[in-house]
């Protein structure tokens, strides 16, 4: 054990360096130097701490040394390393990074790192810039120019808040067996099937399956979710139409909900999810019977991710249709098995997006204010 530098770690220490070992992103050699130092702190001699952390003896000594001459801190961080002077100066590294936000040249799809440094070299007095500078300094910058992200920009006025608010509400509300709340959604579902059989796992090996497939079609599943109880409810059906869509209602009228005097049903704005489709489907008597029966409140538009049946939906595809399933039977049983085991455990969601953290988040989307006239 190297005696000049003996590591003793205060109560605080130990559970500052265990933590960061737990979890969080660290870099790598900041999570060695811990282990390190909680290891010296045990007692570990050099030789064996350089062979469990898997460093050298010098990068021990080293640490051991920083944290006695100095602290905790300078033991963990980096020391300054020596090399050239950067390349770009301050003013050429924010011309860098506006000519990466700007759009490429013609006849160019996107920004590369090549090009961005014939564009430089074009712009400054340098006579050669290598892509590494160029990508060092993006990357401090957080840019990467040839990667775009596909987002739905939605356009946030008075109707889209009204509509998001309305579903916080009901989402804060206190539950009322009388008045149940349930997310309604659809999600299509391709029919793949095999065309050569996949190879079973064996010990050193995964499981290989052929890229080829065959397609049997599609068919429809709609999801119903309540959160409040943590059950939910997936129909498999050949389409999506209205008429299906008005089978769905009445079943969570008649079959899931009866004793409810009012069921609250959130959706999204797809055609189908309007009161004329139980017209389409039932005489006007039953439709008539089954609307006084539910409540819509509908999600604002481009906005489907308020609706936390899209959350159940996701859990589905991770969790069971995340696979080539060629059959509609096998498909009905595969999901029934999910949603017995689901519904058993009363699995649910812990929504936290509430309105005032959207007014606290979204205040700037917000329709401004109209001004209140002068009283006279």
């Amino acid at each position: 054990m190297n005696v000049r530098y003996r590591v003793e770690l205060s109560q605080a220490e130990r559970d500052e360096l265990t933590a960061m070992l737990g979890g969080g992103k660290h870099a790598a050699r900041k999570l060695k130097r811990a282990q390190i130092l909680l290891a010296a702190d045990r007692g570990g001699r050099d030789e064996e701490i350089a062979r469990t952390v898997r460093v050298s003896l010098s990068t021990v000594g080293r640490t051991k040394r920083r944290f006695v001459e100095g602290n905790l801190e300078r033991a963990l961080s980096e020391e300054p390393r020596p090399g050239a002077e950067r390349k770009l100066t301050g003013k050429e590294e924010a011309l860098l990074v506006a000519t990466a936000c700007a759009k490429p040249p013609a006849g160019h799809k996107r920004w590369t790192l090549t090009l961005l440094a014939d564009t430089m070299v074009k712009l400054t007095d340098h006579d050669s810039l290598s892509g590494e500078t160029v990508r060092r300094r993006l990357a401090e910058n957080d840019l990467k120019p040839w990667r775009r992200d596909m987002w739905c920009i939605p356009h946030v006025d008075g109707e889209y808040v009204a509509r998001m608010e309305d579903v916080l509400d009901l989402y804060a509300e206190t539950p009322d067996p009388a008045r149940p709340l349930v997310c309604f959604d659809e999600t299509p579902v391709q029919l793949i099937g095999e065309v050569r059989q996949p190879v079973p796992a064996q010990p050193g090996q995964r499981e290989r399956y052929d890229y080829e497939y065959r397609r049997n079609g599609t068919v429809n599943l709609f999801v119903t979710f309540d959160p409040r109880r943590g059950w939910r409810n997936v129909k498999v059906t050949d389409r999506r139409a209205a008429v299906d869509y008005a089978h769905c209602m009445r079943e969570l009228v008649d079959v899931h909900y009866p004793d409810a005097a009012c069921i609250r049903v959130v959706q999204d704005n797809l055609s189908i999810h309007k009161p004329g489709a139980l017209y389409e489907a039932f005489a006007p008597a039953e439709a008539r019977r089954i609307l006084r029966r539910l409540e819509f409140h509908f999600t604002p538009k481009h906005a489907s991710w308020l609706n936390m049946v899209e959350c159940e939906i996701s859990v589905l595809q991770r969790q069971c249709l995340g696979r080539r399933i060629d059959d509609p039977k096998r498909l009905r049983n595969e999901i029934a098995a999910w949603q017995r085991r689901r519904n058993k455990t009363r699995a649910s969601i812990k929504w936290m997006f509430t309105t005032d953290k959207a007014r606290a988040k979204l205040g700037r989307a917000y329709p401004a204010t109209a001004k209140e006239p002068k009283s006279l």
